[in-house]
C-alpha cells in the first residue's frame, strides 16, 4: 500500500482532485525529499526529467550555487501540470526500495521456510555500499565550495541501488521478525 499510494496522487491531479492529492502529497514529502528532477510523472511526454529538463520546462535554476537554494526547495514542492504531467509523491530511488522490499516479502512468505536471513556482510556489500556510494558523492559534489566533482545520479541507478537496498532489507529483515514470532509463538504454548 504504501508503494502504490504514491501513484494515486497524480492519478488525483489529472482528475482535478487537488485537495485529495494534497492528502497523499504533504505525508510522503515528509518522508521524501521529492525533487521534481528526482521523481517519476504520469500523464506527461516523459516518465521522467533530468535535472537540466526539469530546469528548462519550469524555469528554475535548482543549479545555482551548486547547493540548497529556493529553487531546490521549489523542485521539492513541484506537483506537476498538464505539460510535464504529475509528479509520483515518492522519488526515483524510494518508489524502487519499496517496491522491491514489497516483493522480497511476497517471495519470503512463499519461501519462508527454504530462505535464510541474509548475513549482515553481504547486506552491507549489497544494500548498503551500493546505494552510499551513489547517494553520498552525488550529495557531497554539491555542496557550495565542494571539492567533489559535480555529479548528478540518474534514473537507472536510483532504481538499481534502491531495488538492491530494498530487497537486501527484506532478505534481511523478514527471517528475523518471522523467528521472532515463531519464538514467541512456542513460548506462548
Amino acid at each position: 500500500m504504501y508503494s502504490l499510494l504514491p501513484f494515486a496522487a497524480p492519478l488525483l491531479k489529472q482528475a482535478r482532485l487537488n485537495g485529495p492529492a494534497q492528502l497523499i502529497y504533504l505525508p510522503y514529502k515528509m518522508m521524501c525529499h521529492t525533487y521534481g528532477f528526482r521523481s517519476m510523472y504520469l500523464f506527461g511526454p516523459q516518465f521522467v526529467y533530468t535535472r537540466d529538463e526539469f530546469d528548462a520546462r519550469t524555469g528554475l535554476n535548482t543549479l545555482a550555487n551548486r547547493g540548497l537554494n529556493g529553487d531546490v526547495l521549489a523542485a521539492r514542492d513541484f506537483q506537476g501540470n498538464p505539460e510535464m504531467g504529475y509528479k509520483v509523491a515518492l522519488c526515483e530511488r524510494d518508489v524502487a526500495l519499496y517496491f522491491s522490499m514489497a516483493i522480497g516479502g511476497v517471495i519470503f512468505s512463499l519461501t519462508r521456510r527454504r530462505l535464510h536471513r541474509m548475513p549482515w556482510w553481504l547486506f552491507v556489500m549489497i544494500g548498503v555500499v551500493p546505494i552510499g556510494l551513489d547517494g553520498f558523492s552525488q550529495l557531497l559534489s554539491q555542496f557550495p565550495g565542494s571539492p567533489v566533482p559535480f555529479r548528478e545520479s540518474n534514473i537507472i541507478l536510483r532504481l538499481l541501488t534502491g531495488s538492491l537496498f530494498g530487497f537486501s532489507v527484506a532478505w534481511l529483515v523478514f527471517p528475523i521478525i518471522h523467528a521472532t514470532l515463531e519464538n514467541s509463538e512456542n513460548n506462548n504454548l
